[in-house]
């Protein structure tokens, strides 16, 4: 796809907006509509759209397989970790209260905690499955050939 500069041209410029925006919706989720799934699925949008411009093969230098793997597993292990903090402080699980000295406080750090961890999952897992079905039909198109 080389050959198609304007394409490649607007896709660079909507990259960092694209990803600007699943920030906001990260960091607005606990104020209005949004949050750590909606992020997590713009965020991961972002990086389909620079594959299916520039390439497979440039999209998995950028992020390789074992930062998505680890994206997945440091994802879900804020989200269950929230959880057990709030056990050993002596609420119950995923009991945002008793995180912070006031019990709203507490509830706005643990929501904040607990859809950071959701994003970087979903994110995760969104790039890994464009990148297991996309690679898997690149193999396909080369056996037909």
């Amino acid at each position: 796809m080389s050959h198609h500069l304007v394409i490649r041209v607007i896709a660079k410029l909507l990259i960092p907006f694209i990803l600007l925006f699943g920030l906001y919706v990260q960091f607005h989720g606990d104020f209005g509509p949004g949050g750590g799934f909606q992020a997590g699925v713009i965020f991961a949008v972002a990086f389909v759209l620079y594959a299916l411009v520039y390439g497979l093969d440039n999209a998995r230098r950028i992020i390789p397989d074992r930062y998505i793997r680890a994206g997945i597993a440091l994802g879900v292990l804020i989200f269950a970790g929230t959880g057990v903090v709030a056990m050993f402080l002596g609420g119950n699980y995923l009991d945002y209260s008793v995180l912070a000295h006031d019990p709203p406080h507490g509830q706005h750090l643990g929501i904040f905690v607990v859809e950071f961890g959701v994003g970087l999952t979903v994110a995760s897992v969104m790039v890994a499955i464009f990148f297991a079905f996309a690679g898997r039909g690149h193999k396909i198109d080369e056996k037909e050939g």
